[in-house]
């Protein structure tokens, strides 16, 4: 019997990078620009905001290479704990394994003898891999991949802090703090649309979710600089 070849493309082995890029960019944007809309409000210089950005950029790209990092790094190293004991226990009691993943394909709806045949075919094949996916959870579409994690994170937040840099950058003093949010808006919309496409899903309810929550991020913070605000004698 021969099966023919159907490749199907699915949106899962993106999920990793995807998250980390989407997080850093978004956070890029928000954080950046909600930085200098605050300063702005406060009546601080061009330059000042200039340094203010750069600043940002550079400090919240390299904080969330770190957070990311460390916190893909212990989920990584939970999944080979995970692992390496699932490895012991197949070593030590191999009847009670099989009998464990039979049990699990039954409560999936396969019946009874046919769970226990896929289970030992499963098992005679790559039994770790078998647990490791079925019992623990563990994939390697979803797998922890703290480097990678980390260079998605900061890359993607120094791309999201670009824009308000470049808005500083184009705009006459007095339009500043408009010029920013105008950037900051089309950039967190262009954002939602681009990261709901790679994951396959409504790009006009992901550019929404993310615009208007960026939009009250940054008001807030112009909110709290105008509070700081003192005119020129």
């Amino acid at each position: 019997m021969s099966f023919s070849q159907h490749p199907e493309h699915h949106f899962i082995h993106r999920s990793g990078w995807l998250r980390a890029a989407v997080l850093g960019a978004n956070d890029g944007i928000i954080s950046v620009t909600s930085l200098i809309m605050g300063m702005a409000a406060s009546g601080a210089s061009a330059h000042t905001l200039l340094i203010a950005c750069i600043a940002g950029l550079i400090s919240g790209a390299t904080s969330m290479a770190a957070g990311e990092y460390i916190s893909v790094k212990s989920q990584e190293d939970i999944e080979k704990a995970d692992l390496k004991f699932e490895e012991q226990e197949l070593k030590k009691h191999p009847q009670r394994e099989l009998d464990e993943l039979t049990q699990i394909y039954i409560s999936r709806g396969l019946a009874p003898d046919l769970a226990l045949q896929v289970a030992t075919e499963l098992t005679n094949h790559d039994a770790l891999g078998a647990h490791a996916r079925d019992e623990i959870g563990i994939h390697e579409n979803t797998a922890a991949n703290p480097i990678q994690a980390a260079l998605a994170s900061a890359g993607s937040f120094s791309f999201g802090a670009l824009f308000p840099m470049l808005a500083i950058l184009l705009s006459p003093d007095i339009w500043i703090e408009k010029t920013v949010l105008i950037f900051g808006i089309i950039s967190l919309a262009f954002l939602g649309a681009l990261s709901s496409h790679f994951a396959g899903t409504s790009k006009l309810k992901g550019s929404l979710r993310i615009t208007l929550w960026g939009i009250l991020a940054m008001g807030f913070s112009s909110w709290i600089g105008s509070l700081f605000h003192v005119t020129p004698l």
